[in-house]
């Protein structure tokens, strides 16, 4: 039976804990050796990915030993450093073996590549007490040969593909971060990881309670991205892998203790980093003007609709806004945005202080922003068809003693 306790210490709230890890990452399954005094201890660890990591450790001395805590931490940003320990029951006795699993089901899983350090501490019945040292495990993907490809603060991992494949992938991270670096001033903090899936049966093995839509997910905290892209789907996925990739630059600019951000704004910022609006969503949007049936501010900045037409309609709108922000005010203001919302201020707060409107504000500049330009294009498209029907009238008209009838079926068509 096995009890698991959690020892939390907190250093000054304020000071960024990136949960540093002392020695050097090591291969799954590796042995370690540590004596003191009279305790022996033999130890590894071994993922089974993606369900559990296996603990293990064999330990002797002179005396019966009587106590032993495995102790572990994940490298993940934090502002509370966490040690998780488990507190081993068995029978006590001069030679002990134990194994434990930290279960993936039962923490939400780790992503590809998450880090580990763990070590074991060890007491007999004399009092006499040993602290293995620290050493770190991968929780690798292994059932894959992954190959790399590194370009400044992105790492792309794949395993199906040739290096052109990859090298298009990378090509549209770089082109998200140099266009929100240009727009928004927004930027990598600390290096990421994309480990790319063939496809998405792939991806979908390798989460814990996956979601049979998911395509690509973010694990923020890790500073990892995992998403399915087959080579025959590349123009999808670097939209997608822009998409994921600035919702790790999102959470680096804006990770505090207090608050996050809007939905509306991490969503439009990832979709904007995309490039142009897909058709799909703006002709979603285009109805929403055209019937007056847009979602107000204040509901993006919760969690979207579980309904695809809501959903498509939110991340349309998130766009928008955005796109209306920057458009409007500049990348000044946005960094400004960021920056504010990263020292820890309420959504409201931050608007106002950046911009002077709070999300209700906004809600009424941002639609008056999209009727103006919603009626300049029935406007400029009236006005094109009604110029092209001049110009077919006169061409019909040329026509019309040979071809009367042509004449007026043009004439109505385009009329």
């Amino acid at each position: 039976m096995v009890k698991i306790g959690y020892l939390i210490s907190f250093p000054i709230i304020l000071a960024l804990c990136l949960s540093p890890l002392t020695g050097g990452t090591v291969i799954s399954g590796a042995e370690h050796y540590y004596a003191e005094g009279s305790i022996d201890c033999v130890y590894s660890a071994e993922a089974e990915f993606p369900s559990e990591l296996n603990f293990r450790l064999s330990a002797e001395s002179d005396a019966y030993i009587t106590d032993i805590r495995l102790h572990y931490t994940v490298d993940r940003e934090s502002y509370a450093q966490v040690t998780s320990e488990v507190y081993i029951e068995f029978v006590p006795a001069n030679t002990v073996e134990i194994e434990w699993s930290l279960e993936m089901v039962k923490i939400g899983g780790l992503p590809p590549g998450s880090v580990v350090e763990y070590w074991w501490t060890v007491e007999n019945v004399n009092g006499n007490r040993v602290k293995t040292p620290q050493v770190q495990v991968r929780f690798d993907d292994s059932r894959y040969s992954w190959h790399s490809l590194t370009e400044g603060e992105v790492t792309i991992y794949w395993y199906e593909g040739e290096m052109s494949f990859a090298e298009e992938i990378m090509l549209a991270a770089q082109q998200a971060l140099v266009r929100l670096a240009e727009d928004t001033g927004a930027y990598l903090k600390q290096p990421v990881k994309i480990y790319v899936y063939a496809n998405a049966r792939d991806l979908l093995n390798a989460l814990i309670f996956p979601q049979e839509w998911t395509g690509g997910v973010a694990f923020i905290r890790h500073g990892i991205i995992a998403i399915g892209i087959a080579p025959n789907n590349l123009s999808w996925g670097k939209r997608a892998t822009a998409h994921e990739l600035t919702h790790l630059v999102n959470h680096q600019m804006t990770f505090n203790p207090y608050s996050g951000m809007p939905v509306w704004l991490d969503e439009g910022l990832a979709m904007y980093s995309e490039g142009e609006l897909l058709p799909h969503f703006k002709s979603w949007l285009d109805w929403a003007v055209a019937e007056d049936d847009l979602i107000s501010v204040r509901s993006l900045a919760s969690p979207f609709s579980a309904y695809a037409e809501q959903s498509y309609l939110a991340y349309a709108q998130s766009y928008g806004l955005v796109e209306f922000l920057i458009a409007s005010y500049g990348q000044d203001r946005m960094l400004r945005l960021l920056n504010t919302l990263g020292e820890g201020s309420t959504y409201d707060g931050a608007l106002d202080r950046v911009y002077g409107f709070d999300m209700d504000g906004l809600d009424i500049l941002w639609r008056e922003y999209i009727n103006r330009q919603y009626q300049e294009v029935e406007v400029t498209a009236t006005s094109m068809s009604s110029a092209l029907a001049q110009i077919l009238n006169r061409l019909a008209s040329s026509l019309l003693p040979g071809l009367p009838m042509t004449a007026q079926n043009w004439v109505w068509r385009w009329g």
